[in-house]
């Protein structure tokens, strides 16, 4: 697929034929920066210690010139896509802080959904490398996801509504809202996100 001039292969991340975790785990600290800034500032820190956590066969990655352009996680909404391990968060993190996250984001990362609909994917962690905005590598992925995985439908779940280029993307693609969760008024005010929203795609 053609983007801005450069080819993107879209695959699985365990079946590249190239060590991806990294690459996904700095896309991932930039997209979450302001959500992990407790834990750390550094990008570079936070990269290093949530790389162990990504499990790659439930990830797509987009691949331009050798490099990770951009990533997106699909699951049947029973299967982690990430699986946190406390002894590499303390590594990178210090004890208390890298304890801390082992426990507040593995409630966050490793909830199972409640009364997940069947035959339905879940869409999560999606990312674009900074050099690859703007140039269509999401909308190829999750196209990617709808075309070679066996689900009718789709959801992403808890986009902040403050992400209005995320947004704007999966109302494009043909996500539409069907429940909005508000935060709690001291975190609102903390982070500038009134509701997260939550969004589904049908296949016609």
């Amino acid at each position: 697929m053609l983007s801005g001039g450069l080819k993107f292969i879209v695959a699985k991340a365990d079946k590249v034929d190239m060590d991806v975790r990294m690459q996904i785990s700095e896309i991932f600290a930039e997209g979450f920066t302001q959500w992990l800034g407790y834990f750390s500032k550094d990008k570079n820190i936070i990269a290093k210690a949530f790389a162990h956590m990504f499990v790659l066969d439930q990830f797509y990655v987009a691949i331009a010139n050798d490099k990770v352009a951009g990533m997106t996680a699909c699951t049947d909404g029973k299967t982690f896509s990430v699986k946190l391990n406390k002894k590499e968060l303390r590594k990178h993190l210090g004890f208390f802080k890298g304890s801390m996250a082992g426990i507040f984001l593995k409630r966050e990362f490793e909830a199972p959904y409640e009364n997940f609909p069947s035959n339905t994917g879940s869409i999560e962690f999606v990312g674009t490398a900074h050099e690859f905005k703007g140039q269509g590598v999401a909308s190829q992925i999750i196209h990617h996801i709808f075309e070679n995985t066996p689900y009718d439908d789709y959801v992403i779940e808890e986009v902040a509504d403050t992400n209005i280029p995320a947004m704007k993307l999966y109302k494009k693609l043909g996500f539409e809202e069907y429940k909005r969760k508000p935060l709690p008024e001291k975190m609102s005010k903390k982070n500038g996100i009134n509701n997260l929203l939550s969004l589904k795609y049908m296949k016609k």
